[in-house]
């Protein structure tokens, strides 16, 4: 009898953790619809899952859905206290509910954040998220409400402690956000000795953007290009060129070079790509080639509103 009972068991419990399994690696492919569907079937037998229900609160966020998110965040922080990713994921759908509301009701959840990301912070001395959340968060908030540079700075020392990297990608943000534009170039320079990532240039590169200085940020991108080989690059290299009016033959090659190896990795679609080839060659004076590549970049997306009114402008030379 006890073999019976054991033979119809055995598969049942086997088939439960088939169930978690699939959800799990749709999951991790970015399959989110049909991750849902399999933990939603899985919780319905394990009602008491916490990491089923972290995966759709995980899932909540990726699609947007901060009340979801939160209710399932919430339960799992009552129900575990002393896990410092709880506090995080909650802290964090906390935060991005606050910033699709009026700014009147959001302030009634700035305590909350605060909260759920000190205690994160307070459980794991190495956690690098939460200190980037709380660098952002003390930065952005006006000091009415508890604001506070030093503070921010405070939280970008901890993590210089943790990764010498992302604390000097910190500090680069922070003098960022305070208009101090040279503090920033020199901290997200030091970042790049150090690391080298492509993170790190492209924190650089961004900054030379917003601070309307194209030569460096190209310069700045083709250098990770070389060291990195990724085909976005490629993309920021042309997007500068035809914005500014600069080194076209150099942003028409990376262009060809984006659309001949692109995937939907790289980010940007291909009817940008098109898009920026036309501006370089409106730059350059060409017509017929600037209105071949608008053509192209209108064809798969009609209502592309940018390339219709540059289409315009290139039809007016």
């Amino acid at each position: 009898m006890k073999h019976l009972i054991a033979l119809l068991i055995i598969p049942s419990i086997l088939m439960s953790q088939s169930t978690f399994e699939k959800a799990e690696k749709l999951f991790k492919e970015e399959k989110f619809q049909s991750a849902k569907s399999l933990f939603a079937s899985y919780l319905k037998e394990h009602p008491e899952d916490q990491k089923t229900r972290e995966y759709l609160g995980d899932i909540a966020g990726y699609v947007k859905d901060w009340d979801t998110a939160i209710a399932l965040y919430s339960v799992l922080v009552e129900e575990n206290g002393n896990s410092a990713n709880f506090h995080f994921k909650h802290g964090g759908a906390l935060g991005m509910k606050a910033l699709e509301i009026s700014r009147i009701r959001a302030l009634s959840y700035i305590g909350d954040i605060k909260e759920a990301f000190l205690n994160a912070a307070r459980l794991d001395p190495e956690h690098i998220e939460v200190r980037w959340a709380l660098v952002e968060l003390y930065m952005q908030l006006p000091g009415i409400i508890g604001g506070s540079e030093s503070t921010s700075l405070k939280y970008a020392k901890e993590l210089q402690n943790i990764s010498p990297v992302d604390g000097y990608l910190a500090k680069g943000y922070i003098a960022e956000y305070a208009e101090r534009p040279e503090d920033a170039e020199r901290f997200y320079k030091k970042a790049i000795e150090i690391g080298g990532s492509p993170h790190t240039y492209e924190k650089l590169t961004t900054h030379y953007e917003k601070n309307k200085r194209p030569k460096e940020a190209i310069e700045t991108a083709s250098k990770s290009l070389e060291l990195h080989k990724r085909n976005s690059l490629n993309y920021q290299i042309g997007k500068i060129a035809a914005q500014y009016n600069l080194d076209g033959a150099l942003g028409i090659n990376c262009l060809k070079e984006y659309i001949e190896n692109y995937s939907v990795r790289d980010g940007v679609p291909k009817d940008w790509a098109y898009y920026r080839m036309a501006q370089i060659y409106k730059n350059q004076g060409e017509k017929e080639a600037a209105l071949s590549w608008i053509e192209k970049a209108l064809e798969d997306r009609p209502d592309f509103k940018q390339a219709i009114e540059e289409k315009e402008i290139i039809l007016s030379l």
